[in-house]
């Protein structure tokens, strides 16, 4: 298996023929001091599962600063369906909203997102201390 796409956004929704659309993806946040919170934003993944994957499987991605510390889990399952020899792999699409995520300092932060006993490197955040006032989200 494999995550084939990742992201962090303000908002995202998958559309009835199966494609995602997301809004405001972003890579850096600013804060006027720390701990800061970010009232608002969604966690997309895709995992691309193996011919012979089927069932339910559970993940679990933890959002680590650059040392290791974690300051958030995110938990779940998700139903994979066997696809047909003549189709792509099977795919789930994860859009995990989150409310009122607090980071504890300055600095890179990433998602790492765990399934059937594999670690992937998911999307980051950097977090900027900038003055009063200067700060956006």
């Amino acid at each position: 298996m494999r995550l084939r796409f990742s992201a962090v956004c303000d908002d995202a929704r998958a559309t009835p023929d199966g494609r995602l659309d997301l809004h405001g993806v972003f890579h850096d946040l600013s804060a006027p001091g720390f701990p800061a919170r970010q009232d608002r934003l969604v966690l997309v993944l895709v995992l691309e599962w193996e011919r012979d994957d089927h069932g339910r499987y559970l993940f679990k991605a933890d959002l680590e600063d650059d040392r290791g510390k974690v300051s958030l889990t995110v938990e779940g399952e998700t139903e994979v369906h066997r696809a047909a020899a003549d189709q792509p792999p099977a795919r789930s699409q994860l859009i995990m909203p989150m409310e009122g995520v607090v980071f504890p300092e300055a600095g890179q932060y990433t998602f790492r997102v765990r399934v059937k006993g594999q670690t992937f490197d998911g999307p980051g955040i950097h977090l900027l201390e900038v003055p009063e006032g200067a700060a956006s989200s």
